[in-house]
Formats: structure tokens, C-alpha cells, sequence
């Protein structure tokens, strides 16, 4: 699923002190190398003030350079390594996430809510083929697809409200029906899009809840188009299954 190019970002909407760690952020979410002028429009810094943030990185090892391209460097490898060993979400999941791959026949990811993003914290892959924007560590805008509404739906209000705002403006038409969207994906349980993010692929998500008000991440089958369209109801019956045995597994005694 390709990520549609975020606005452009205004240097007094992240605060100084915080601006190393966006330009991190950047390099995180787009998952490829990225050169001065490309980060500067990710992030709309100035070049003076992106290369004091990058000099910044490169020394600690938070970022590597060649050829004046920068990529995460050696100490985010660390990072997520530390975050393998003490996520519980991740172990929790995997069994069920394996059992609904091996009974779909299809990928299924475990992804959470970021801020302004939907981050797959992990990945169980089909042996089918399947072009999907979706791999362990990649992420997408909170709007569009399967995974980010039903994340969405399931914010609390007043975060749900602040990114509809921002995606959309405060009255517009356009607010008014995502949030419509969004309400009914809360009550049905699911989401279910097909080529809203990456084209000819179909995706079900379901929440995964703590405790019956705390929604932690969502669980999310995705299948070409073609091979869905004849079986999605069994697939998000599937999917809800699982999600409830996850949610069974994350709900203290």
C-alpha cells in the first residue's frame, strides 16, 4: 500500500527541542534512503536547522549518510531490537495471527496507532503473492485503508476528532462523512477496504481491545481483490475470530 505524500510540515508546529526526533521520524516512516531536499519538504526545516538535526544523528549513529543520502543507521537497529524483546503485543498475537494466516491463506499484519500514523509491528506472510505497502516496521497515514480507520474508529474522541480535523478541516463536509465512517465501523466491529491505499488489494481489520474501552491495535487480513471478493465474508469472520482470541489473550485476569 503506498503511502500518499504527507503535507508539507511548518517548523513552529514541532517544537525545537523536538525537531531531531521528527527528522528521525521521517527517515522511519519512509523506509528508504532520503536526500537534504526531500527531508527538508517532509519536514519543512530550513537546511541550516535540518543539518544541525542530521549532524546531531549521524554522530550518536541514529543515521547513516552516503552519497548524500540519509537512512536510519546502526543504533535504530538497537532500538527495535529492544522492541521485539519488550513488546507483549507482538508475542501475544503471533499464535493466532499464524493460525488466521494458514486458515486465510493470506497475510495478516498486527498494526497500532503512531500519531499521525498506522505502524505494522509485525507481519505473518502467505506464500501467495501480494503487492502490499505492509511490512514489519513500514507505515501509513492514519486516513485511508482498512487498518487506519478501524484504528481510527477506535481513539479516544478527542484524538479521533483533532486528526479528522487536521485531515480534513474542522466543518467540512468531507470531516462530517469520515466521521460517519468511523462510527459505523465502531459499531459493526470491522473495517473492510478494498484499493483505497494499494490498488487492487482487499483488507478486513479488526480492533484489539485491553480492556473493553481500550482498543490497542488492530489485527489485518489482506488479500488481492480477486481472491476475496468471493469468500469476504468467511474472511471477516475469520478475522473477528482471531482478533477475539487476541484480545482474550491481552485482557488482565
Amino acid at each position: 500500500m503506498s503511502s500518499s505524500k504527507p503535507p508539507r510540515a511548518t517548523p513552529s508546529a514541532v517544537p525545537t527541542a523536538d525537531r531531531v526526533l521528527q527528522v528521525l521520524a521521517v527517515l522511519a516512516q519512509q523506509g528508504r534512503t532520503m536526500a537534504a531536499p526531500e527531508l527538508m519538504e517532509h519536514t519543512g526545516l530550513a537546511r541550516s536547522t535540518l543539518y544541525r538535526q542530521l549532524a546531531r544523528l549521524k554522530r550518536w549513529g541514529f543515521v547513516l549518510e552516503r552519497d548524500g543520502q540519509y537512512a536510519p543507521g546502526p543504533v535504530s537497529l538497537q532500538l527495535a531490537l529492544g522492541f521485539d524483546l519488550a513488546s507483549h503485543l507482538v508475542p501475544l498475537a503471533r499464535p493466532a495471527m499464524t493460525e488466521l494466516c494458514q486458515q486465510a491463506r493470506e497475510s495478516v499484519g498486527l498494526i497500532v496507532a503512531v500519531n499521525d500514523q498506522a505502524i505494522c509491528l509485525d507481519m505473518v506472510e502467505t506464500s501467495q503473492s501480494l503487492r502490499c505497502s505492509f511490512e514489519k516496521g513500514r507505515s501509513v497515514p492514519l486516513r485511508l485503508g482498512a487498518s487506519a480507520k478501524c484504528l481510527l474508529a477506535h481513539l479516544p474522541e478527542d484524538r479521533r476528532d483533532a486528526l479528522l480535523d487536521t485531515h480534513y478541516g474542522a466543518h467540512s463536509p468531507a470531516r462530517a462523512a469520515a466521521l460517519q465512517e468511523l462510527v459505523s465501523i465502531r459499531n459493526t466491529g470491522y473495517a473492510v477496504s478494498q484499493s483505497e491505499v494499494d490498488p487492487g488489494v482487499w483488507g478486513c481489520s479488526v480492533p484489539l481491545f485491553r480492556t473493553p474501552r481500550q482498543s490497542v491495535g488492530a489485527i489485518t487480513l489482506m488479500a488481492p481483490i480477486l481472491r476475496a471478493q468471493d469468500q469476504a465474508s468467511a474472511l471477516i469472520h475469520m478475522t473477528v475470530v482471531a482478533a477475539a482470541r487476541i484480545s482474550r489473550e491481552l485482557t488482565p485476569p
